[in-house]
């Protein structure tokens, strides 16, 4: 009989078989889940990298083109009280993928020009000296009470209403 139906033995061996694959295959799947995780590095620069052979050579009295060759496109400039280009540098770092990065390290370097396009000073302000500069915003401030979506239908009938 049990030549018919083979080795109660087998199927047993066979079910702890299956068992054991299906754990292995379970660990390599939570292992490569989390794989992801393990080597993130959260530390990202972001903004203008100074170089400082090429800051050491700005003096004052240097021409605006060789600042722009030296040192390239500005982050910024000034649109009020006098001409400035400012070269901003941030480092964030976020700790875990999906947590909101902070700001370790921000350096800004301001470069003032005289009436006739020359350098008059250089600085370089660090996080110490100021307050941290949101260089990418995600919101729009706007002015007055947020008003609701269905206040604003209502005053839009009763306005159409009359």
């Amino acid at each position: 009989m049990s030549a018919i139906f083979g080795d109660a033995g087998h199927v047993r061996r066979a079910k702890t078989k299956m068992l054991q694959v299906g754990r292995w295959v379970g660990m390599a799947g939570l292992v490569a889940g989390l794989g992801g995780c393990l080597g993130y590095d959260g530390e990202v620069q972001r903004g203008y990298v100074v170089d400082a052979y090429a800051l050491g050579q700005l003096k004052p009295g240097t021409p605006a083109q060789t600042v722009l060759t030296d040192l390239g496109t500005p982050s910024t400039t000034s649109t009020v009280g006098g001409d400035a280009w400012y070269y901003i540098s941030q480092k964030i770092d976020r700790p875990l993928a999906f947590s909101p990065p902070e700001v370790t390290d921000q350096h800004i370097v301001a470069i003032y020009f005289d009436k006739k396009k020359t350098v008059t000073r250089v600085a370089n302000y660090g996080i110490e000296d100021g307050r941290v500069i949101d260089i990418v915003s995600r919101t729009t401030p706007t002015g007055g009470a947020e008003q609701g979506f269905l206040k604003n239908l209502f005053r839009s009938l009763l306005r159409f209403s009359s």
